[in-house]
């Protein structure tokens, strides 16, 4: 019997607590399991929080590609223990939290139902997962776009600061990665 893995992108975010240490240790935690393979880790950046409540701390953002047999309903589970794992908290909508996973894209499947939507409907206009999924995969596409041309159209894309560990003052504009 063999096993048919499936390409998928998730984007991962944190705004509380120690950020960058959460993220690495939220990779990890996704890839644990025998059925997900990780293929590749985008740089992290570092954003103003899009939508929710105003005066949130600035959040930590980057991108994983990975390959799993799990069904996009088991990995959407998968993802949201490993939140849990993390003390993630769902009191206010797009709200500060400790850890964010949302699954982009899950090969071609596509899905309206209210559970899980693929691709995720607002991923086109995000710049904090674009960007990234860009530097990661520059020839990646989403609904038949560049993702680096969506990533340059998007709102929040000014905002946008390469993560290098430090809360330094560089712009992703200035760094021309993607233009």
């Amino acid at each position: 019997m063999t096993s048919r893995f499936t390409k998928a992108i998730l984007a991962l975010g944190s705004n509380l607590g120690e950020r960058n240490d959460t993220l690495s240790t939220a990779v990890a935690d996704l890839v644990d399991r025998p059925e997900i393979r990780l293929l590749g880790v985008s740089p992290v950046v570092q954003t103003k929080a899009v939508g929710g409540p105003v005066g949130q701390p600035d959040f930590l953002n980057m991108v994983i590609a990975i390959e799993t047999t799990l069904t996009p309903l088991e990995l959407l589970q998968h993802c949201h223990d490993v939140e849990q794992m993390h003390h993630r908290v769902r009191e206010v909508r797009w709200g500060p939290r400790t850890l964010d996973v949302d699954i982009i894209v899950y090969g071609e499947f596509r899905s309206d139902d209210e559970t899980l939507t693929l691709p995720h409907p607002r991923a086109a206009e995000r710049a904090f997962v674009l960007y990234p999924w860009a530097l990661l995969d520059p020839a990646a596409r989403l609904n038949g776009e560049s993702v680096a041309e969506l990533a340059a159209k998007a709102e929040d894309f000014p905002g946008l600061r390469p993560f290098d560990g430090f809360d330094g003052s560089g712009s992703v504009a200035a760094a021309g990665a993607v233009e």
